[in-house]
């Protein structure tokens, strides 16, 4: 019995030569190096581009990457086992249960990047918020994807963490990224003037994306006014710049038209 196990094991691989060897160190070596370039040439001419095609390029560099991987492996597969329906169900499946006990978790990354490939929730050039965490998607692996903070903090996210958690992407594969200034004021203060100086703050800004609207909101809260000014830059990249920009002008100009600003007492009071 043992015997005819041993048998049928062996009877699922060929016998190697020198020369079916060389042809799987060529196609792994093959595979590799166009995953390498592919992750060097695309992302240095993405650099050069900009808006909708900056993403489209970025977004080639993980589909790429699998569909280099899945050839390698259709190629380096039937030159090891006898390519025959049983066994490679036999094969597999033995594959699957060890993979499944020993790299579980692992596994379950690996699928969730394919999943994640597939369906794109995020994409490389989205600005996405994770569990608290906001920052470029810069690369995307098989296992995790890496985001670049504007604090240039590189953080690594397993794809199977992503699906327990809720995704903000500001951007979804666009080039159009809301920023918002906040201001806050004293509630005698004229709100169709704070809105009207606060729309040409956003109006005459280096970084606004001209086509995009501009918005101004106004919300009463206990200690004041919160306003609110919404304006898209022409970069995502520059959504910071943006920000700090409409930031420091439009507190000038208020401040130019007597404008106070109300004190909020506690950090409450910003979520109100």
């Amino acid at each position: 019995m043992e015997t005819g196990s041993v048998e049928d094991v062996t009877g699922l691989f060929k016998s190697l030569d020198g020369f079916a060897i060389f042809e799987i160190a060529v196609i792994f070596v093959f595979a590799l190096a166009v995953v390498w370039l592919t992750q060097r040439i695309l992302p240095w001419v993405a650099s050069h581009l900009h808006g909708k095609r900056r993403l489209y390029v970025l977004a080639l560099v993980p589909m790429i990457r699998i569909v280099v991987l899945v050839a390698a492996l259709a190629m380096i597969i039937p030159r090891i086992i006898e390519p025959t329906l049983q066994n490679m169900v036999a094969t597999l499946g033995a594959a699957g249960l060890a993979i499944g006990f020993a790299l579980k978790d692992y596994v379950s990354s690996l699928i969730a990047g394919v999943v994640a490939i597939h369906e794109m929730p995020y994409r490389p050039g989205d600005w996405i918020e994770v569990d608290g965490t906001y920052g470029e998607v810069t690369h995307i692996g098989m296992r995790t994807v890496e985001l670049v903070t504007n604090d240039d903090t590189v953080i690594w996210v397993p794809h199977l963490k992503l699906w327990d958690n809720l995704i903000h992407n500001a951007n979804n594969g666009g080039p159009s990224l809301m920023c918002i200034a906040e201001f806050y004021t004293q509630p005698e203060a004229d709100a169709y003037q704070i809105r009207d100086a606060l729309e040409e703050v956003a109006l005459t800004s280096p970084y606004l994306q001209l086509g995009k609207p501009i918005a101004v909101t106004a919300a009463e809260q206990p200690w004041g006014t919160k306003y609110r000014l919404k304006a898209y830059p022409i970069d995502p990249r520059q959504q910071f710049q943006f920000i700090t920009d409409m930031t420091a002008r439009g507190k000038r100009r208020l401040l130019e038209l007597g404008v106070k600003f109300a004190k909020v007492e506690s950090d409450e009071a910003l979520k109100i």
